[in-house]
């Protein structure tokens, strides 16, 4: 790590040992193809610290302070990264380490599944955008599927339009690739028949979660405000408060850096600083 004042976003020596051993495997690799086989020069820490600076603060890229690594080399390891699925495979082998400190089995059996509708930033391509009549809302759907404890399984992105039931169908394909124990899933009553029959193939029962008729206003319903506290701990990173991103596996990608800043500081007993009063 480079001699520079830190961030509230910075990791922690501790968190960043979980990260480290997965990011420097991936390095020893890229690094064994090279023809001159000269090492690479900038620090992963740093690299990884810059991308939880943009995630959490919501800046462009260009607008990375001097202090980190330059913003296109900082970018060109996310898109690596992005691309090779290393940022899914953090999210899985720490989402293991977290379930395993509630003293829970690494491999979850239940999940529950939610979408969060979001309006887009004027790079993102028409064609990667949607109308989702029911929220009023043009831009991108992001679906997510965690377990019982809220932690994020599986995430995908879509335009807008695209049903409940596609982007749900999606997810039980992932979760049930990514962890093949899931036999029970719950979700609202935006899903259909045919996300109920498709996890009947996958050997996962869903369960359609209904709120309760009599009461009015806001109420937690039963599982269901577990996925919906998960969005809401997403929606902390400014990044994501707007879908910002050209590529929807670059969205896909933030939600995991989201998540793994998340799972990180909670296997290691620390608390995410508030903006007020940091510095």
């Amino acid at each position: 790590m480079s001699q520079r004042k830190p961030y509230p976003s910075d990791l922690s020596d501790a968190r960043w040992a979980l990260i480290e051993p997965t990011l420097s495997a991936w390095r020893k690799a890229r690094l064994d193809r090279r023809p001159t086989g000269q090492p690479a020069q900038v620090e992963l820490r740093d690299v990884f610290d810059a991308l939880l600076y943009v995630n959490r603060t919501g800046i462009p890229w260009k607008y990375l302070p001097h202090d980190f690594p330059n913003h296109g080399t900082v970018y060109a390891y996310y898109a690596a990264w992005r691309d090779e699925e290393i940022l899914a495979q953090l999210n899985y082998d720490l989402t293991g380490l977290a379930r395993a400190k509630e003293g829970r089995k690494p491999e979850p059996t239940a999940s529950v599944i939610d979408t969060q509708s979001v309006k887009t930033s004027t790079n993102v391509p028409l064609t990667s955008q949607g109308s989702d009549a029911a929220k009023k809302i043009v831009g991108r759907k992001r679906g997510i599927i965690t377990d019982t404890l809220g932690l994020l399984l599986a995430v995908t992105v879509t335009a807008a339009s695209l049903s409940e039931n596609a982007v749900g169908i999606q997810l039980l394909d992932q979760a049930k690739k990514t962890y093949p124990t899931i036999s029970k899933s719950w979700v609202d009553t935006g899903f259909k028949n045919s996300v109920i029959e498709h996890g009947a193939k996958l050997g996962i029962d869903v369960e359609v979660v209904n709120r309760n008729p009599e009461s009015r206003g806001f109420h937690v319903v039963k599982r269901r405000w577990v996925v919906e506290r998960s969005i809401g701990w997403i929606m902390t990173h400014r990044r994501l408060a707007r879908d910002y991103e050209t590529l929807p596996g670059s969205s896909e990608a933030m939600i995991h850096i989201a998540s793994i800043d998340n799972l990180a500081k909670r296997i290691t007993d620390e608390t995410t600083p508030t903006w007020r009063g940091t510095y």
